[in-house]
């Protein structure tokens, strides 16, 4: 049976090279003959390409200075407000009601829907047509 023809489980010990002609992996131990890879004690530097100039030496360098993160607000629906306790609605109160994750973070009101109750809304942002319908309904806005 060919090596080749053996399907190895994880049970199967790996195949120990460098013991003998008689084990299947004497004589060069599967390294081949001569060279750099052949010789014990080689090991590669991370990047290395056989001598071709590697990637990151091909490159550009980026210049300039880039933010690691994106500030984005986390949206409410407006339909969403009457899940709310009082006629207040803020950070802290959104974050009450478990209608966002984290009132330390910016919040905007989105969504055109008709509210039947007024509100008094202290949120970083709206969209447009969220202020239109809470000024509708007879509510207050200021930006924080």
């Amino acid at each position: 049976m060919l090596l080749d023809e053996v399907n190895f489980t994880k049970k199967d010990s790996k195949k120990r090279v460098g013991r003998g002609i008689s084990a299947g992996g004497g004589k060069t131990a599967g390294r081949g003959t001569k060279g750099q890879k052949a010789r014990s004690g080689y090991s590669r530097r991370h990047g290395f390409e056989g001598g071709q100039t590697p990637l990151f030496r091909r490159l550009p360098k980026l210049k300039g200075f880039k933010r690691s993160y994106v500030e984005s607000a986390q949206a409410v629906n407006i339909a969403n407000l009457t899940r709310l306790d009082g006629k207040v609605v803020s950070a802290q109160t959104l974050a009450d009601s478990h209608l966002i994750k984290d009132p330390k973070n910016p919040v905007k009101l989105i969504g055109n829907s008709k509210l039947e109750t007024a509100y008094d809304v202290q949120v970083a942002k709206l969209s447009a047509g969220a202020k239109s319908a809470i000024e509708a309904a007879g509510g207050s806005v200021s930006n924080n």
